[in-house]
């Protein structure tokens, strides 16, 4: 299960046949008399009443396409849904906002597939022929706005998300229900997307800004992705089996007091990839240590590029606990990073837990060398930290390995991820 295995291909032609069976009931893509594809549903603006998206159609997303507060838009699952291009505030995007509900239920036989509209696929396929891991930013993504507690500067109990500009009548999240609800997503794969707005204002593959823990999560894969895999933003909602590769930024980036769980997760990275775990605190008023602005992660597998990009990056004096990590193929500059003196207070005071952390050395590398101590400012003379009283707080719970007895059960993504399918190794 840990070892390195490629997709053999006659899995990968079952996978693919069976995708394609499943669809026997309808005659394929056809064409209208006027030579378009009478099978492409164009979507734009609210939807204001509730809607079903089928797999016998692609839906193309011309912009923001939001879930208004009251609606359910309800994806079968195999349908293919495509962003159309465009920059910066004109980025297409899927946002389900406060109140809405997406019910995106997919299966292992036939994922739901979110692309771009570059992409060849076509219905009851699993992936096209014309782009790859490096196909990145060619639309925005999908972002689920929710009603639970934030963290955010003022203590403001909502905010507005990332990528949606301000004067938008949608894009606020945060609120006091940890139980909300914004639906079910499962088996969703989402590709080639993320979009750059400014400093610090992107689309992600998949953004949760205060996404309650009533929300279903689970099976979801991000692939090149311009910037982030997974990006949450406050909330209580849990993950589960979240695979994420070739990310230009982050794969699981957490901020604004999350305090769920993301258990099961796989990040392989790519060579433009940034860091693999980025973890920011809160950024309103905290106590320490303070359970309703903790989360956790674990089961967690990290697979390098060979490069110096980081293992994780631990921020803002943030409350985590990091469990049953095994992280290989990173270069030898690869480190765990505790920035800033309240990051590092923190670990000090075990309030970052790092739990049964294996990982495969570069050579001539130990385990006291991953763990560095930086303040925030490269640019600082003094940028380095001194971390005698926390250092041993990762060297006592991390080890250099041959091979893995922890880190994530990667045979769930075997059957039916983007990644499996191109043989990646993992």
């Amino acid at each position: 299960m840990k070892k390195i295995k490629f997709f053999p291909i006659i899995a990968l032609l079952a996978v693919f046949f069976t995708a394609c069976s499943s669809d026997d009931d309808n005659n394929g893509p056809g064409t209208d008399d006027d030579g378009g594809d009478d099978y492409i549903v164009e979507k734009s603006g609210i939807l204001t009443e509730d809607e079903t998206w089928t797999a016998d159609n692609i839906y193309l997303l011309d912009g923001k396409v939001v879930v208004d507060d009251g609606v359910t838009l309800t994806i079968e699952p195999g349908t293919i849904i495509k962003g159309m291009p465009g920059q910066e505030a004109q980025a297409s995007a899927l946002v389900v906002d406060q109140g809405g509900k997406l019910m995106a239920e997919g299966t292992a036989e036939n994922p739901i597939i979110f692309t771009a509209n570059s992409d060849n696929i076509q219905p009851g396929e699993l992936y096209g022929s014309n782009l790859d891991q490096n196909d990145t930013g060619l639309w925005g993504g999908v972002i689920v706005l929710g009603k639970a507690p934030i963290s955010v500067a003022g203590d403001n109990q909502t905010f507005q998300i990332e990528g949606i500009p301000a004067t938008a009548s949608y894009g606020q999240y945060g609120g006091d229900d940890p139980e909300d609800n914004s639906g079910s997503l499962k088996y969703i794969s989402i590709r080639h997307g993320g979009i750059t707005i400014g400093q610090d204002n992107e689309i992600n593959g998949l953004t949760l800004g205060g996404v309650g823990r009533g929300t279903t999560i689970e099976n979801i894969e991000v692939v090149a992705n311009q910037d982030d895999g997974i990006e949450w933003f406050g909330g209580t909602v849990n993950v589960k089996n979240a695979l994420i590769w070739a990310q230009g930024d982050d794969g699981f980036d957490t901020d604004q007091g999350w305090s769920g769980t993301m258990d099961n997760g796989l990040v392989i990275m790519g060579a433009e990839s940034g860091t693999a775990l980025e973890m920011d605190g809160p950024e309103g008023t905290t106590k320490h240590p303070d359970p309703d602005q903790q989360h956790t992660l674990k089961n967690i597998t990290l697979v390098g590029a060979g490069t110096s990009s980081d293992y994780a990056d631990l921020r803002d004096g943030l409350l985590v606990s990091l469990e049953n990590v095994y992280a290989y193929g990173f270069g030898a500059g690869a480190s765990v990073k505790i920035n800033g003196e309240d990051s590092r207070d923190e670990l000090a005071d075990d309030n970052i837990v790092f739990s049964n952390w294996e990982i495969v050395l570069p050579e001539d590398v130990t385990i006291a060398d991953i763990i560095v101590g930086k303040r925030p400012d490269p640019e600082d003379p003094d940028n380095e930290l001194d971390m005698e009283i926390a250092s041993e707080k990762f060297t006592d719970n991390a080890q250099g390995v041959e091979t893995g007895t922890v880190g994530a059960d990667t045979s769930v993504f075997s059957s039916w991820t983007y990644a499996a399918a191109m043989e990646v190794a993992f």
